[in-house]
């Protein structure tokens, strides 16, 4: 093998090599979803998709495009838009069975938006309950009077690296 073509060669096998190594790509993954569309179009404009794929472990609350279009009817800046959806994306892994198994019934995680070190307070931080009748609550710790988000169902896992769940629109807002 020549040279410039070892290298070549190489050069690809690095470049497959770094790109598959988290193993997921949330585009990928939400464009399977047409309900997802907008929400996977606005990670996308955002560039929150490539922080989101870079991460070796999280969990991304999506909602579907009715939520989404409340939402960016508001008039929003992109700025904000990706702050807001900085908040659905937790920096840790929560599967429905995880969710439903909680440790004495809740529990407190960060979100991306906590980790970009602009967060004020515990803005950033959700508190997850595993309520009765098999519901999971999702709460703002800002704000513990928001309890309308609820967990709706898992749209893929793959444990302990990403999981993505779909939760209801509640009071989507501005908090959460």
């Amino acid at each position: 093998m020549h040279p410039p073509a070892a290298i070549s060669l190489l050069f690809l096998l690095l470049l497959t090599i770094t790109t598959t190594t988290n193993g997921h790509n949330i585009t990928r993954i939400l464009q399977k979803n047409p309900e997802f569309s907008t929400f996977n179009h606005y990670l996308t404009l955002t560039h929150l998709a490539g922080e989101i794929n870079r991460r070796q472990t999280i969990t991304v609350c999506a909602v579907d495009n009715a939520a989404m279009s409340d939402l960016t009817a508001k008039g929003l800046s992109l700025e904000t838009i990706k702050n807001v959806l900085s908040l659905h994306v937790f920096a840790d892994y929560y599967g429905a069975k995880k969710l439903h198994e909680i440790t004495k019934g809740s529990t407190s995680t960060a979100t991306m938006y906590q980790a970009t070190g602009e967060a004020p307070g515990t803005t950033g931080f959700v508190h997850i309950t595993d309520a009765k009748g098999g519901k999971v609550r999702f709460t703002p710790e800002d704000n513990p009077s928001q309890t309308d988000v609820v967990f709706v169902k898992s749209v893929l896992e793959m444990p302990y690296n990403i999981s993505v769940i779909q939760i209801s629109q509640g009071n989507f807002d501005l908090v959460w």
